[in-house]
């Protein structure tokens, strides 16, 4: 109670000649305005911060609850042996501290501007591409630091989206894994991967167990095409290209008329996003997605869809020969 206090006082004293350091969603209580760390985060954005420095994503950062940060705090209350209540609670807010501060700046460089291109409508323009680049600064900004467009827009009011220029500088949330060491050892790759069907998480595991990464994860449409069971990595392919096969996207009139496969160039904006993680059951993989905004919340054809962002974790966390364990 008397720390509840202090925290009040201070909250309102500052309030009166500042304001908050981030926006908040109607409903969402706003973040505390202090610059002391590490400290537990306040609120729901500073939280879905705190818990992409761990590897435990709640999707695109967006400062709103859902089911998606829900499932994350269950996650990491979880790991640290509290009450899995998917709520931010006292107890796990003082687990999950911010080390430094959640929001960071970053300008654009003329070089990352040029590579800008729009994606092509048709996927015979698509496959007529050399690489399918981000299409706007936005898209760019928000894909890299694991957040909303909507949220960018929110942080950064003044900006024109159209008009980006060399030098625009920009406020965006700081997810770099400062306490990845404490979760994983340099080098350490998982000992299995585990796929839940039922909650779309996807979770990577240590060999003792320790939780290295819990992402969400897109699963197929239509329930047949959910592998149940044991399967295993078998190759990983950071950057791939993509072959468009008629056969699979049988609601595209294009493809119908095509009649033919087409191979589809690499890129953040590539079907399967900048990996793709094969599987011992053919067609399956692991792999990302040019709309992370949809994972966790739309089916795919039959494979395990993650954000890009994810998906490069992810990366980092497999070898040939992984276990994956699908489950109901």
């Amino acid at each position: 109670m008397f720390r509840l206090i202090l925290t009040l006082f201070a909250w309102i004293a500052f309030a009166a000649i500042a304001a908050p350091t981030a926006p908040t969603a109607p409903g969402e209580t706003p973040p505390l305005p202090v610059s002391e760390y590490p400290r537990p985060p306040a609120g729901i954005l500073e939280t879905q911060i705190a818990l992409a420095r761990r590897n435990i994503s709640s999707g695109s950062i967006d400062g709103k609850s859902g089911p998606q940060t829900r499932q994350a705090l269950i996650a990491f209350q979880e790991e640290h042996a509290l009450d899995a209540t998917g709520s931010p609670d006292t107890a796990t807010l003082d687990a999950l501290t911010l080390d430094a501060p959640p929001l960071t700046t970053r300008a654009f460089t003329a070089g990352e501007l040029t590579t800008l291109h729009p994606v092509p409508p048709t996927w015979l323009d698509k496959s007529r591409q050399t690489t399918l680049a981000y299409a706007t600064a936005l898209e760019m900004a928000a894909e890299q630091s694991h957040a909303s467009p909507a949220l960018l827009r929110q942080l950064n009011p003044g900006v024109d989206w159209d008009k980006i220029t060399e030098g625009v500088t920009i406020t965006i949330p700081d997810v770099s894994p400062a306490t990845r060491a404490a979760i994983a050892r340099v080098g350490e790759k998982a000992a299995r991967i585990i796929i839940s069907l039922g909650e779309h998480t996807l979770q990577a595991r240590a060999d003792d167990g320790r939780l290295l990464a819990h992402f969400p994860v897109s699963i197929a449409r239509d329930i047949e095409k959910r592998p149940v069971g044991t399967l295993h990595v078998k190759v990983i392919a950071p950057n791939p290209n993509y072959t468009f096969d008629p056969e699979i996207f049988t609601e595209s009139q294009e493809g119908r008329e095509l009649g033919r496969k087409l191979i589809i160039p690499p890129g953040p904006n590539n079907p399967v996003g900048l990996v793709w993680i094969g599987l011992d059951l053919s067609g399956y993989g692991i792999h990302g997605t040019p709309e992370p905004e949809k994972v966790g919340r739309t089916e795919s054809h039959g494979c395990f869809r993650l954000a890009n962002w994810n998906a490069l974790a992810l990366l980092e966390l497999i070898e040939v020969g992984a276990d994956v364990y699908v489950l109901p």
